[in-house]
């Protein structure tokens, strides 16, 4: 048995905000990816997977019915069968690890389910990002649900608001250009539920949510609408004052060995460094104009090119 394949997903925008309703942009990123599988030998990696499935199995049993309804005994009869995930996306990573797992289940087990091919209204993505944001909450406790819905349609996401959000188109890369965003890995698995309860006990300070209203996302949403519209020059002056709010007062969630090069990043110019996702480690998200100039400040870390301008 194997089931299709689910893609990794990268937040460009609206890591944080989208919590307080800012604009969010979300991309597939096929290099990584997962499917169900079931094997006659199974590995270690195979065992242990079967085995969270079969938690996660038991979760999506105690979902409302008049949410989404799964063919429990199938699911059961593969799970008990040893059916695993078989996935390259790192987890703890901020590229939606549990988000592919949660597409992959929806897909295989759900009954009346909204399919990528029809024609996908507001209210048909927002029905998704409920069932989706109710099977994840199994992994992070409190889920927007976006992960999933990014793997499982694979376009790009476009987040308005909280109940607005539509898929969108992006402009296509420039194979010869010399821009890019790339990941950097930081070596460090990051977790998701502390940093954003870290995030919602600095919301209680009026400062905060002043500066989150004011300066982040006020950059974040204009870095949606430069990047969904192509426009570069703006783009970067938008990336840099938002790697610099976040440097400001986000500094818990990166991790202490990028401080430094957050703010050489700023001050050189060479590159802009911004959270993926909760932060506290995984990948950390570069822009920069000049990919070769950025590679060579950055000649320490492995980067990898997600887009290029």
């Amino acid at each position: 048995m194997k089931g299709p394949l689910f893609y990794s997903k990268i937040l460009l925008f609206g890591e944080y905000g989208i919590i307080k309703d800012s604009k969010g942009l979300s991309i597939p990123y096929s290099f990584y990816n997962g499917a169900l599988k079931k094997d006659e030998n199974p590995s270690e990696t195979a065992i242990k997977s079967n085995e969270s499935l079969k938690r996660f199995a038991a979760h999506l049993q105690g979902i409302d019915t008049s949410i989404v309804r799964f063919d429990n005994e199938r699911l059961q009869a593969d799970v008990n069968s040893g059916m695993y995930f078989d996935s390259s996306i790192p987890q703890g990573y901020g590229v939606g690890s549990s988000g592919a797992l949660v597409a992959a289940l929806y897909d295989q087990y759900a009954f009346d389910k909204i399919t990528v091919l029809e024609n996908l209204t507001r209210e048909k993505l927002l029905k998704l990002k409920t069932i989706f944001a109710s099977m994840e909450s199994f992994f992070h406790g409190k889920s927007s649900g976006l992960d999933p819905l990014n793997s499982y349609l694979s376009i790009p996401i476009l987040i308005n608001s909280k109940d607005n959000i539509e898929a969108t188109g992006i402009p296509a890369q420039q194979s010869s250009g010399k821009g890019a965003v790339f990941l950097i890995d930081s070596g460090i698995i990051g977790e998701t539920a502390p940093m954003v309860s870290l995030f919602m006990e600095s919301m209680k300070q009026e400062g905060f949510r002043k500066m989150l209203k004011n300066q982040f996302i006020k950059h974040t949403d204009a870095c949606v609408e430069d990047f969904l519209k192509g426009d570069v020059k703006s783009l970067f002056s938008n990336t840099k004052q938002l790697s610099k709010v976040v440097l400001s007062h986000f500094k818990p969630m990166i991790p202490k060995q990028f401080h430094e090069l957050w703010k050489k990043g700023l001050e050189t110019n060479d590159y802009y460094l911004k959270l993926c996702g909760s932060g506290g480690g995984g990948y950390i998200l570069g822009f920069t104009e000049d990919f070769q100039k950025a590679k060579q400040a950055l000649s320490d870390y492995k980067l990898e090119v997600v887009y290029n301008f």
